[in-house]
């Protein structure tokens, strides 16, 4: 019997600092901070909050010359085992994007119904981030890039 309690003893002990793998919201804290894209005639500008309450919400903005061109809000939460990516585009209606794959530090989401994109993706790799938007549009399979790299957050 003695040994029998042992062994339990170790197994609790050898799990007791092993911490579970992050669920829910907390797969994406990889995306958390500031990122940015320059590109010859613009600037874009990406900062996504924290994982809180079961969401992430994430700002961008792009810039020509000294003129605000587009801006964007986007609210990912917690949908059961997915997440949901709740976007709001300037001068465009929202629409909102499931989770079809979450593997380490990528993520892409899902809405085969929206006219373009019907995929929005994210990997990070290092101080990198690639995002990108891809779908089909007037009969043609397109892909849209956004190299960004890591940048320090207003304010730091």
């Amino acid at each position: 019997m003695r040994s029998g309690f042992v062994l339990v003893l170790v197994v609790i002990v050898a799990g007791m600092g092993a911490s579970p793998p992050p669920g829910g919201i907390r797969r994406l804290s990889w995306l958390q901070g500031c990122w940015e894209a320059d590109s010859a005639d613009s600037s874009v500008e990406e900062q996504w909050m924290a994982p809180r309450g079961g969401t992430m919400v994430g700002v961008s903005r792009t810039v020509r010359g000294d003129r605000l061109v587009a801006y964007e809000l986007v609210v990912v939460r917690e949908q059961g085992e997915q997440l949901a990516y709740e976007a709001h585009p300037s001068g465009q209606p929202s629409a909102v994007f499931v989770s079809r794959t979450v593997q380490g530090e990528s993520v892409v989401f899902e809405n085969p119904q929206h006219d373009f994109p019907q995929r929005i993706g994210y990997q990070r790799s290092g101080k990198d981030l690639l995002a990108w938007i891809e779908g089909t549009r007037d009969g043609q399979v397109r892909r849209i890039d956004f190299p960004y790299r890591r940048a320090v957050c207003a304010g730091d």
